[in-house]
Order: C-alpha cells, then sequence, then structure tokens
C-alpha cells in the first residue's frame, strides 16, 4: 500500500523477517472485560476529563501487560546494532529512570489545568491512542493531527507525523507546552507543578543524579516508551513456521502484501524494521484535493522565515491549515510537500483512525484509498498508482494487517475487526473501482469540470 516498484509474491516464512518468541502477558478475563468496557466510549469507562480511561486504572492495566517495570533492553528478535543506535547513551533506561516516566507519564499535572497527562492521547485501553480522528487538549482545544499510538515507537528514527523531534526525549517535551496539548506556558511552570514533590525529588536523584529539570522529564519518559515493544503478534509465529499461526485469507493477504499490492516499497519487515516502515516521509494523496498546497506552502514560508523553532514548527503542525502540508514545514523541501511519515503496521487494527488527519475510519477505508491510487495532487509521491485489488483481496490484505495485533490484544483485536467489519459493509466512502481498475483516469474528471 505504498510506492516504488512491484515485488514478487512470496508467501514462505522462510522470508527475511522479523520474528519474536517473547511470551506475551497473561490476559486474564477481567482485562477483556474492562477492555471491551473502555471501547464502549466515554459514556462507560470513560469516566475521567477528554474521554481518557482513569490514570489508576490505566497504571493497572500496564502493570497486567507487563510492560514499565524492567530496564530498557534489546527486544528479542530484533538486531542489536539497529536497536543501539535507537537509545542514547545518556539516557539507558534504567529501571530508576523507566520508573520515572512511568510515574510522568500518567500525572495530569503536568498540564496547565491539570486534565491532561500523556495517557490522555495515547490511553493504553486504547492501544495507546486516543482514537479519536483529532486529539483533544486542555480546555477541550482540538490540534489538527491524529495522535499516533506510542507501542513501537522507539523503533521510528524520527518522531510525529511529519518528523520535527528527531528522538523520543525531545517529542516528549513538545506536547507540554503547547496551547492545545498540554498547554503549559513555559517549561519552568510546568516543572513547577512537580519539582517540589519528596517522592519526585527522591525519583530524579535515583534516576539521573541530580534535582528535577525539565530536560530529565524528557529523558525519563523517552525511557519509559521504550518499554512499549509489542510485536507478539501470530504473523510472527506463522514466520517461525507454524502455518495455521493466521487464516487463509490472512496468508493470501500476506501474497498481495509482498506482490500485487505493493506494500512492501515502504512498509518492510525484517529484523532491523521490525514495524514495518521505510522511515521516510511520502505524500500519499490523503485529504490532497481539499488543500491549495501552493498557498500553503507560500504562507508557511513566509512565517518560518520569520521564526522557524521547534516551537513554532509545533504550533503550526497542531493549531493551522499548514497542519496539510506535513513533512514541508520542517524542511521548506518543496518535494515534502504534504508528505507524512510512513506509519508502522504493528498493532494497526487497535489504532482506528487511520492517517495524519484521522480521516480514514476502517482498515477497508485504508486500502480502498491506496486501491484507487490515492488523491491526485501535484506532489503525489511517484509510485502511488492505482492497484486493481478485487473485493475478495482486499478483505484478505486487511484480514493480514488484523494477524501483526500483539497476542496482548488479541481480545481487543477481534472486537475491532468486527467493528471496522461492519462499518465497512454499509460505509465504504473512499472505493472508486473505476479509477482502481484505470476504467477512468483523473485528469478526465478535471477536464469534464470534476474533481
Amino acid at each position: 500500500m505504498a510506492s516504488s516498484t512491484t515485488k514478487p509474491a512470496r508467501c514462505a516464512a522462510s522470508v527475511c523477517l522479523f520474528v519474536v518468541s517473547v511470551g506475551a502477558a497473561c490476559v486474564g478475563a477481567s482485562f477483556r472485560e474492562r477492555t471491551a468496557e473502555a471501547q464502549a466510549g466515554p459514556a462507560s469507562a470513560q469516566s475521567d476529563t477528554h474521554g481518557a480511561l482513569a490514570m489508576e486504572r490505566q497504571l493497572a492495566r500496564v502493570i497486567e501487560l507487563g510492560i514499565g517495570k524492567d530496564p530498557v533492553v534489546v527486544p528479542k528478535g530484533v538486531s542489536p546494532s539497529a536497536y543501539a543506535a535507537l537509545v542514547p547513551k545518556d539516557n539507558p533506561g534504567t529501571a530508576a529512570q523507566v520508573a520515572l516516566g512511568k510515574k510522568l507519564y500518567f500525572d495530569t499535572r503536568l498540564s496547565f489545568d491539570g486534565t491532561v497527562a500523556c495517557a490522555t492521547c495515547h490511553d493504553v485501553s486504547r492501544g495507546f491512542t486516543d482514537r479519536r480522528p483529532l486529539s483533544e487538549g486542555i480546555d477541550g482545544k482540538v490540534g489538527r493531527r491524529n495522535a499516533p499510538t506510542t507501542l513501537n515507537a522507539v523503533f521510528f528514527h524520527r518522531q510525529f507525523w511529519d518528523g520535527r523531534a528527531a528522538t523520543l526525549e525531545e517529542q516528549a517535551l513538545l506536547p507540554i507546552t503547547n496551547p492545545v496539548e498540554m498547554g503549559q506556558p513555559s517549561d519552568v511552570a510546568a516543572l513547577a507543578k512537580i519539582k517540589d514533590e519528596a517522592e519526585y525529588k527522591a525519583m530524579f536523584q535515583a534516576a539521573y543524579k541530580r534535582a528535577p529539570n525539565f530536560q530529565d522529564v524528557g529523558r525519563a519518559l523517552a525511557a519509559f516508551e521504550r518499554t512499549f515493544v509489542f510485536l507478539d503478534a501470530p504473523f510472527d509465529k506463522f514466520a517461525l513456521g507454524d502455518a495455521d499461526a493466521i487464516d487463509r485469507d490472512a496468508r493470501a493477504g500476506w501474497a498481495l502484501f509482498n506482490g500485487k499490492a505493493r506494500c512492501t516499497a515502504c512498509h518492510q519487515l525484517s529484523s532491523s524494521s521490525p514495524i514495518g516502515t521505510d522511515n521516510r516521509f511520502h505524500n500519499i494523496g490523503v485529504s490532497a484535493r481539499h488543500r491549495d498546497f501552493e498557498g500553503l506552502a507560500k504562507k508557511a514560508l513566509s512565517m518560518l522565515s520569520k521564526d522557524a523553532s521547534k516551537e513554532k514548527q509545533d504550533k503550526l503542525a497542531l493549531e493551522t491549515d499548514l497542519s496539510e502540508l506535513g513533512r514541508f514545514v520542517v524542511t521548506r523541501n518543496r518535494s515534502d510537500i504534504g508528505s507524512f511519515k510512513t506509519e508502522q503496521l504493528r498493532n494497526v487494527g487497535i489504532t482506528a483512525p487511520y492517517m495524519h488527519d484521522g480521516s480514514l475510519t476502517t482498515l477497508w477505508d485504508v486500502i480502498d484509498h491506496y486501491n484507487k491510487g490515492g488523491e491526485t495532487n501535484a506532489y503525489l509521491d511517484g509510485g502511488i498508482e492505482p492497484l486493481a485489488l478485487s473485493e475478495r483481496e482486499i478483505d484478505q490484505l486487511v484480514a493480514f494487517l488484523f494477524s501483526l495485533t500483539d497476542e496482548r490484544f488479541k481480545d481487543q483485536n477481534a472486537s475491532e475487526y468486527e467493528r471496522q467489519k461492519t462499518v465497512a459493509s454499509s460505509k465504504r466512502p473512499f472505493r472508486d473501482n473505476d479509477r482502481a481498475n484505470r476504467k477512468v483516469l483523473t485528469f478526465e474528471k478535471r477536464l469534464h469540470g470534476g474533481k
């Protein structure tokens, strides 16, 4: 579901593929019940502000999932050399650093009004996202971007949809002082909320051998998030040789993934790329027909000529229509107009809605978008073109994508598959079989006054 050269379909489990043998945490009935309750929405379990599950209940889930209790280590099956490049030497992720990050991740006091924590938009019960198209911050303010999952975020070379943060440490701090997220007026104001608490003083000292400071807030949050490794999916067992670990449709979807659907052009899976991303930025035509890219780019260049700081980029990304320029706001490179980071495929079944603007509700919508060749625009990635996938093949690709969800989310994944399938049975707004099969070309519609 991306660009570049078509590769031959292969369904053999011997493909050079990331494989894990780490055991899934034991997930009992109580966990399944609470997951179902949380999925029901704000009216039930989502009693906390902004629709998130209450922080103490999220903390209980962290324990059940088996994360955040040990130092950061190289995950099983991942290339040690590739992983080493992702963990900074000044923040190795000791047990004390992870513990401090865990406390900070769920602390709403880091926000201006005391209602938003990292876990508000990256809710443990919702696939570490908020399951909203666009995220909500303090005072009910809504930003311009969908909150990506923090699961496996350690494996990205750059953070945020536009890559404006180079590290997890840098990414962790920007939301705290963004006006529409956690809303603190400054790092000093944010730190003032916690720095005098005896427990925090002791934890910062244990973790970093110094008093509380804002940079170490980012380091600790990053250390905790590096424990969010969820890579034990049914597909991994299939890749190890268990042919029955995924069903026939998922196996057919895997063959399409490597062949006709051309997904591997951007979503490679290997020991050095375990989450299925090329860590690059592409214009795949999401919402492109509604945007004047040229006009937005000129406006962005004018504004950035006066202030191109990370903080300014952050505000433009979340508070203005310039959000749709994507990577261009960071690089000011014309080729990056409308380009966004290739997202991971791991656990994709439980992290809807999709894309930077949350505009695609189901994985059927995602495949429909790629199948018709995206939305035409002057900056569309060169390899995005119609795929001529049949309805049966689309179903098979979706089945494969759901096989990439970690076993610890097995029940949530099954429930979400049925939910999306029901939605897709009556609503497929991005399906265009004529374009997918090249019965009509986009320029023909434009010639006749269409879009």
